[in-house]
């Protein structure tokens, strides 16, 4: 059965992919560093602030776009109004990154057949993530 069309512009697997293996890097980079400063469990728990910080920070905000979204040139939106998910949503979607991970990463290739492209966390919020080009900020 084929996948029908998303009812707007949506950005790819492979670019999602590329964008969340930065922020990866990114938050990767300051975990290293405090377990380097402490230990392994401050590490872990810092590690785990700092990624809802910025997950929830970034993509709440009026851009909806993390440092790895703005380089791969797409942006986290509403799935109704088009404009920016908030603090609340965005803290939800960070949540449901967790349980996107939890089957095997089921949640996040969701949207290789879902109508919408979305994953289980861009449910969670009512988002999507689309290209800045098609959806200016």
């Amino acid at each position: 059965m084929a996948v029908q069309a998303p009812s707007g512009p949506r950005a790819g697997f492979g670019t999602r992919l590329v964008a969340a293996l930065i922020d990866g890097v990114i938050l990767g980079v300051a975990q290293f560093v405090v377990v380097l400063i402490t230990n392994a469990n401050v590490g872990q728990a810092v590690g785990l602030a700092l990624s809802l910080g910025y997950f929830t920070y970034f993509e709440g905000g009026a851009k909806g776009q993390t440092l790895g979204k703005q380089v791969m040139s797409i942006r986290v939106i509403d799935f109704n109004g088009g404009g920016s998910i908030g603090y609340g949503r965005a803290f939800i979607r960070w949540i449901g990154r967790i349980v996107s991970s939890l089957p095997l990463l089921l949640g996040y290739f969701w949207m290789l057949w879902d109508k919408e492209r979305q994953t289980w966390h861009d449910k969670f919020a009512n988002a999507v993530v689309v290209p800045v080009s098609d959806y200016p900020i």
